[in-house]
């Protein structure tokens, strides 16, 4: 078990890779060139670069990136200094000797592999290759709002045995609340041998408070984005995390003026729209829906007349998990046709 006093937590960079959601994919080469450097800059430990959905996902149902995973990965690690260059890898979409290999060979540092919350054990070809061949694996657990402490605990020592040095919960939905993070983070810290990660989202408006008491609760690894750059609400803003951080009892190298200066970066190149909390993403986070399904419910709510708000809970009941896009139109069309009640 890890106290945040007594080492800096690394602070993981998503915008390149998470933020990626909320442009359907369309970083430029000169938007992850010049972000690379910013973040770097601002002293971040990890900069996470990819398509949304990590590597290989870059398709015509999840969505087509601008940029091809190779080139955004040598882009990203030509500018690097100091932060290690990271990538999350979903076995489904990513394949060992199509898509891992090759990011290895670019250069990158460290590798997350993920699954759904109950799933951990298809990471384990992955992970296992990974730790032979010497190459920092951290496990990424999805939608951890959907079960329970102890059957997250059961996962990540899944994980843990399989050569993961960390696990990272990742709140998809943006479903947590503060208590929420204490018992599932402080289980996870209080029980494994690794260290434990934590990724909000912004839909009940608590990202930046939920990724502080992640830290209070024992997590040494926080995600964040510029701006909370990301799918829907977005997620844990690095600025605003900087700025909570700065002339507290946590330890991390961020820099307080370049993190600020990062964030304007985003803001002025390919931030389109800074996430907000509307009721979409509102409404996404009370059903526990992937944040990314927000864009494709207001479309599929658009083109059907219905309300995105009654899609959104209806997946909810289905508990659809992020991939299940398809799902969005099926049940506006239900909805539209009166067979959803």
């Amino acid at each position: 078990m890890v106290k945040h006093g007594e080492v800096p937590v690394t602070i993981c960079d998503s915008t390149l890779r998470d933020g990626s959601h909320a442009v359907a994919h369309q970083l430029s080469i000169e938007d992850i060139r010049t972000y690379s450097q910013a973040a770097d800059r601002a002293g971040v430990d990890v900069v996470e670069v990819g398509h949304g959905n990590g590597l290989g996902a870059s398709s015509i149902q999840i969505g087509l990136a601008a940029v091809d995973d190779l080139t955004m990965l040598r882009t990203a690690k030509a500018q690097l200094r100091n932060a290690r260059l990271g990538v999350m890898s979903l076995p489904g979409f990513s394949c060992i000797e199509r898509h891992l290999k090759p990011a290895i060979d670019c250069g990158v540092d460290e590798v997350r592999v993920g699954a759904h919350c109950t799933e951990a054990n298809v990471t384990q070809q992955q992970m296992t290759l990974l730790d032979s061949m010497g190459v920092e694996v951290k496990g990424i657990l999805l939608m951890t709002h959907m079960i329970s402490a102890d059957e997250l605990l059961a996962q990540a020592k899944l994980m843990q045995g399989y050569g993961a040095k960390a696990v990272i919960l990742m709140d998809s939905a943006g479903a947590y609340t503060r208590y929420d993070v204490q018992e599932k983070v402080g289980t996870l810290v209080d029980r494994l041998n690794i260290e434990v990660g934590f990724h909000a989202h912004n839909n009940r408006g608590l990202a930046v408070a939920n990724a502080l008491t992640a830290i209070e609760s024992g997590a040494s690894i926080i995600d964040v984005t510029a701006r909370g750059f990301g799918a829907g609400a977005g997620n844990a803003a690095l600025e605003l995390l900087a700025a909570n951080v700065r002339n507290s009892a946590i330890k991390t190298r961020l820099r307080f003026f370049e993190s600020l200066d990062a964030a304007e970066l985003a803001h002025s190149t390919f931030v389109k729209r800074v996430p907000t909390n509307d009721a979409i993403t509102i409404t996404s986070g009370i059903a526990g829906v992937f944040s990314g399904f927000a864009g494709p419910t207001r479309k599929a709510a658009a083109k059907f007349k219905v309300d995105p708000r009654q899609i959104l809970m209806k997946l909810g009941e289905r508990r659809v998990v992020a991939g299940q896009e398809d799902v969005i139109l099926e049940v506006a069309t239900s909805i539209s046709a009166g067979q959803e009640q």
